[in-house]
């Protein structure tokens, strides 16, 4: 079991809890005190990114385990848990809540709560006396007879429950744009094959037969009375014409390429941001008027 001892030590440092194999589930946000009896009860964890996310677990089974906190449950069930804003107090109805996530059972001598709710450890809560059970306890430690000593070794705690100076760290975000390349789309070159007429006019050329008939005379008679004087005869002569003859060749024409060209336009980004800012409750005029109003103005 956690006590008061232990939290001394596990608010100094970098504490984790871990999970029921030792796993680590998330580093230690806050402890709660139990209005009442004063002791520790709840300690919310730190998980998600960057630790923004705090949930409850409670401390009755917990254990300190060289520097950190085990608890009987597993990285799921504290993730599941029921989100209840750490505000600096837990009301009996939101222990009950928790209670039953955590199936803590409510009763005699079991860890149910006793109707007195929960507090945080933070700042002067952690020295709360009794007085107010079920609040965030207003009664100093010294009315209870522990003495201004312990009062004074914890005043300087945050509310996170860890040692801290005497200045204060606020933080900021920053916006950083830039680019990442995404695929649009695609360009591609196909090649397919389309069939068209093509007509041309080329010249050519045929032999035809035409008779001729001669008289005779002396330059031919010769050749006319050369023969038989009366016989049957034939004379063959072969025609010839041209004809249209095609022929196809593949030649290349061109050659075609893709190639890109880097455009360059210009695309306004908003998003939000947060910062912390610093006020001084109880600060007199003249600190009002310096850093702490400059750092609100900014």
């Amino acid at each position: 079991m956690i006590t008061r001892e232990n939290i001394d030590i596990l608010a100094g440092g970098n504490t984790n809890v871990l999970d029921n194999s030792g796993n680590k589930i998330g580093s230690v946000g806050q402890f709660y005190l139990d209005d009442r009896t004063e002791d520790p009860s709840w300690v919310t964890v730190k998980t998600g990114l960057f630790g923004m996310s705090e949930t409850f677990v409670p401390l009755t089974e917990a254990t300190y385990d060289d520097g950190d906190i085990r608890v009987p449950y597993t990285k799921d069930e504290v993730k599941d848990a029921p989100r209840i804003d750490p505000d600096g107090h837990l009301s009996p109805e939101e222990e009950d809540h928790l209670y039953r996530h955590y199936s803590i059972a409510n009763g005699n001598g079991t860890r149910g709560t006793n109707g007195n709710g929960t507090r945080d450890t933070s700042a002067t809560d952690t020295l709360a006396g009794t007085a107010d059970a079920g609040t965030r306890g207003v009664a100093d430690r010294e009315t209870t007879g522990h003495g201004l000593a312990d009062r004074d070794r914890l005043a300087d705690r945050d509310v996170a429950g860890r040692g801290t100076d005497d200045a204060m760290t606020r933080s900021e975000e920053q916006l950083h744009v830039g680019t990442e390349r995404h695929e649009t789309g695609r360009a591609r070159l196909r090649k397919y094959v389309v069939t068209e007429n093509v007509t041309r006019t080329v010249p050519v050329t045929r032999e035809e037969v035409r008779v001729e008939r001669e008289p005779i005379t002396d330059g031919n008679v010769g050749d006319a009375m050369s023969g038989p004087d009366l016989r049957e005869d034939e004379h063959e002569v072969t025609l010839h014409e041209e004809r249209p003859v095609v022929d196809k060749e593949t030649v290349p024409v061109e050659r075609v390429r893709l190639e890109k060209d880097t455009v360059t336009d210009q695309e306004t980004v908003s998003d939000e941001v947060r910062k912390e800012r610093i006020e001084a409750d109880g600060a007199d005029d003249r600190l009002r008027d310096g850093t702490l109003d400059r750092d609100r103005d900014r």
